[in-house]
């Protein structure tokens, strides 16, 4: 919006635990002015084996593990950004913009920059739009800002972080666990920052998965 865009803002629900980030996503774009507001669902059986979407596998929170965590949704980002091209060729829209990180990215593939940029290669070969010349940008502003930096930027455009959900098991209030890797990253940049950590937690006793 600040580039003079307008803005139609797409969520997707496929079963995540931590489905209070829709709840927030609706409530940012209205906030903030967005043309409209879209939620699609899947059917959330095909996501099975993560622990943002099956039950039986727990989110971590000590941060320790190495190499993809369990975290990971198998081809989340490639499916989301199809059905946002999908939507942009009917809005004949020229960007795409996701929220990628690749600096604090917990390990996922689909984050990086040149994933982005082959999927950005990949619509403008399958779509009319990419065919005829109106290609279509996909735009991470994102990227490359550690946390710190994309609290300032939040705070800069006027974003109040307290309405945003980053835990991965927050409650159905949106209310963060405080100790999922999520968390511990969020939390981080906060400090790094050197601003108030205006996220809303749970309290302590009610922190899931709490170690004995």
């Amino acid at each position: 919006m600040r580039e003079g865009y307008a803005c139609h803002a797409l969520s997707v629900d496929y079963g995540q635990r931590h489905a209070a980030e829709l709840t927030a996503a609706a409530r940012l774009a209205e906030a903030l002015g967005a043309r409209e507001h879209r939620v699609a669902r899947l059917d959330a059986s095909i996501f099975q084996g993560s622990a943002l979407t099956d039950p039986t596998v727990a989110v971590p929170i000590d941060g320790g593990a190495s190499g993809i965590p369990v975290t990971y949704v198998p081809a989340r980002n490639t499916i989301l950004l199809s059905l946002a091209l999908g939507w942009a060729e009917v809005l004949e829209a020229r960007a795409i913009f996701v929220g990628a990180n690749a600096v604090d990215y917990s390990g996922y593939p689909d984050c990086r920059p040149e994933y982005l940029r082959a999927f950005e290669a990949m619509a403008n070969l399958a779509t009319k739009a990419g065919v005829e010349g109106r290609g279509i940008e996909v735009r991470a502003p994102l990227i490359d800002l550690p946390k710190a930096e994309i609290v300032r930027r939040a705070l800069a455009l006027g974003v109040d972080p307290a309405m945003t959900v980053s835990c991965y098991q927050a409650d159905a209030d949106g209310r963060a666990c405080g100790r999922c890797d999520a968390c511990r990253i969020r939390r981080a940049g906060f400090e790094a920052a050197g601003v108030a950590d205006t996220t809303r937690y749970l309290e302590a006793s009610a922190v899931p998965n709490k170690p004995d």
